[in-house]
């Protein structure tokens, strides 16, 4: 089966791990992703209906714009793929209008340029809410039209809502499979790349995430699958779910050399086969 790429770069996508993913998760009508990141695990599953959450107001007004206008979102977002808008001036003149703007189809213009413009296709804002990714300086930066098309196409089945995991835990149903993706717990006290929205995943939403996916499963009988690194801690996490583990190299790293294998956990909160009487 044809594998199909995100149109965004995206810190932890999960392109490269969608077998293993896909492989793990259960059979239902409906896919919940609380954490949808780049939706790699969207385009490449096939269920009748998807809901796909993520706290980023941007992403999500990025996603519903495309689904709903292909074809003009493409026409315009195309013209900032020039050579002259490939120039670190403009690049942060764009970004100091983008912060300033609260036009939602300008913003979703601009969102995607600075994705395939800025630095590492790093998405992240300050303290202030303002976006601040440094220049890339990209020989030619590419434009994703075929895989914006494919998203569109897709996304006919997909509702995008913008609001935290626990909320999304409580629209799932009976029927439902629910993929997290969340950032991932760190590896080491300095590696706590984890801020990709600027209010950070503390460890506290790590348990609280755990706990949550836990309780739907055995409580509600949905079953959940949680992807992240293979810790000591994540394991005492999910001490109730099925543990798989897979090697995936980690693309996040200042230096290419260090780009090593790491473990990555899915665990697996299966539905709750006994009635409770």
């Amino acid at each position: 089966m044809k594998k199909h790429r995100a149109f965004l770069k995206w810190a932890g996508g999960k392109y490269s791990l969608v077998e293993d993913i896909s492989h793990h998760l259960p059979a239902a009508k409906k896919l919940v992703e609380p954490f949808v990141g780049a939706g790699s695990v969207f385009l490449n599953t096939d269920y009748d209906h998807y809901l796909l959450a993520d706290i980023n107001p941007d992403l999500i007004n990025l996603y519903n714009i495309v689904k709903q206008q292909p074809e003009q979102y493409i026409s315009d977002a195309k013209k900032l793929f020039t050579p002259e808008y490939n120039q670190k001036e403009v690049y942060l003149a764009l970004r100091e209008e983008f912060n300033a703007t609260n036009n939602p189809y300008r913003r979703s213009i601009l969102f995607l340029y600075f994705n395939r413009h800025g630095f590492n296709g790093l998405c992240r804002y300050n303290k202030k809410g303002g976006f601040n990714v440094p220049f890339g300086s990209y020989k030619k930066p590419y434009f994703p039209e075929k895989e914006i098309l494919y998203f569109a196409e897709k996304a006919k089945k997909a509702t995008f809502v913008c609001e935290g995991y626990a909320e999304t835990f409580r629209r799932a149903r009976k029927g439902a499979v629910v993929y997290c993706d969340p950032p991932y717990a760190p590896l080491s006290n300095t590696a706590n790349f984890t801020s990709y929205t600027g209010n950070g995943f503390s460890l506290d939403d790590q348990a609280a995430l755990a706990d949550i996916a836990e309780k739907a499963a055995t409580v509600r009988g949905i079953p959940v699958l949680i992807s992240n690194h293979d810790t000591t801690l994540t394991r005492r996490l999910y001490h109730g779910a099925d543990l798989s583990v897979v090697k995936v190299k980690r693309t996040i790293s200042r230096n290419g050399g260090s780009r090593n294998k790491v473990n990555e956990l899915l665990a697996l909160f299966h539905a709750d086969k006994t009635e409770i009487v």
